[in-house]
């Protein structure tokens, strides 16, 4: 990957205008999970039906990202991010005004190929504008966008879709895209690093890739260990008595706990991610162990879940760094297209463990859901315990 030497206030700017960009998009990625009632009554849904909200948005950006990355690799990084978060805005507002809820599923899915673009292409640039002992906290930094949607914007959007609707909601998030667009056209300098441009079979060399492969496969089940819950945070919430006022100030906790997991975890990764992704896992699985019971009891569902909101995105900078660092060890060439298969793997993750949350939830009932949580988490902690040994 190129690099080009910036001045730490420059680099300050440039990983803010990134952040305001991962918060537009966090909210359009997360909001479902708190509109998702009202989904289920504006179309005559199931709840698990509305749940593709979140499995078919984060299936677009697992095609999306490393396809369209690898197709626009040539275009200058600012350019890039302009157009990217122009499509953004346009998926935001078919998803607003869809008549059907098949069409609000493509509104998702514009968005989502947005979303993958820009997440794998930012991860690039906030790594390459910061010194490399800094590179997760730099990547964390720009994550931070992520976080603070779901500190403030979920419930925000999730209140304005209770005062307004969910229409309202998404076109809202339609204006934080163009607010995004502006930051980057303002504070992002034109000379950033542009990345060399994939050589042919750069999939197939870093799919062959033993530790990129194991990697991707730690990002998809490590992260994807939190979604069988989440995704039905607002149902279990409503379950356990609380009215729509109530749980988004619960959000607001939720996603406050969120931002503290992923500033540590961008600080415990910066220099041996292995190792601190390891005791994360298994802190997951501990949780997601007690749920099904902590979950029948007011105090200890509301601790549990807080815990798990701790947990949740603590592990992102230390995932998209290993397998960065792991194409980057072998396949220099390939680094921005490995941060996109990476992105892409947060999202088989997530579409995977929703899926089953939603299996989970059809079959017995919302507490059993956190069982697919522990299966994810378990085998993310056996295969990151299995490199680290290696790497030490």
């Amino acid at each position: 990957m190129e690099t080009t030497t910036f001045s730490n206030r420059t680099a300050t700017w440039t990983l803010i205008a990134l952040a305001i960009s991962a918060f537009a998009i966090g909210i359009t990625e997360f909001i479902a999970v708190g509109v998702m009632p009202m989904l289920v009554t504006a179309f005559g849904i199931k709840l698990s039906t509305a749940g593709l909200t979140v499995s078919v948005y984060a299936a677009g950006i697992m095609i999306g990202a490393p396809l369209l990355t690898a197709i626009t690799a040539g275009i200058p990084r600012k350019k890039l991010l302009f157009n990217v978060m122009s499509l953004f805005i346009i998926g935001n507002v078919v998803t607003a005004t869809a008549p059907s809820f098949t069409l609000m599923l493509a509104g998702r899915v514009i968005a989502a190929f947005a979303h993958g673009v820009f997440m794998a292409t930012a991860t690039v640039i906030a790594a390459s504008v910061v010194a490399k002992n800094r590179r997760a906290s730099a990547i964390a930094t720009m994550f931070t966008g992520l976080t603070v949607a779901t500190v403030t914007g979920v419930p925000l959007g999730t209140m304005i879709a209770q005062i307004a609707s969910w229409r309202v909601a998404f076109l809202v998030i339609a204006g934080f895209g163009l607010l995004a667009l502006l930051a980057n056209w303002a504070l992002v300098p034109k000379a950033l690093p542009q990345p060399i441009s994939p050589a042919p079979g750069a999939f197939k060399r870093l799919l062959t890739d033993r530790h990129v492969v194991a990697g991707l496969v730690i990002t998809a089940l490590g992260y994807g260990a939190s979604f069988p819950v989440y995704t039905y945070i607002s149902g279990i919430l409503a379950q356990l008595g609380f009215d729509a006022n109530h749980r988004v100030l619960l959000l607001l906790g939720y996603g406050i706990a969120v931002a503290i997991g992923n500033t540590l975890g961008g600080k415990w990764a910066n220099h041996r991610p292995l190792p601190a992704l390891a005791w994360m896992f298994g802190a997951d699985l501990l949780i997601m162990l007690l749920m099904p019971w902590g979950l029948h009891h007011l105090i200890s569902a509301l601790i549990l879940l807080g815990l798990m909101g701790l947990f949740a995105f603590m592990n992102v900078p230390g995932l998209q760094l290993f397998t960065m660092q792991a194409a980057e060890a072998s396949h220099p060439e390939d680094a921005a297209l490995a941060s996109a298969l990476n992105i892409a793997a947060f999202n088989v993750g997530i579409v995977l463990a929703s899926s089953l949350g939603g299996k989970l939830l059809d079959r017995f009932d919302l507490v059993a859901t956190p069982f697919g949580g522990a299966f994810f988490a378990g085998a993310a902690l056996v295969i990151t315990v299995i490199l680290a040994r290696e790497n030490r």
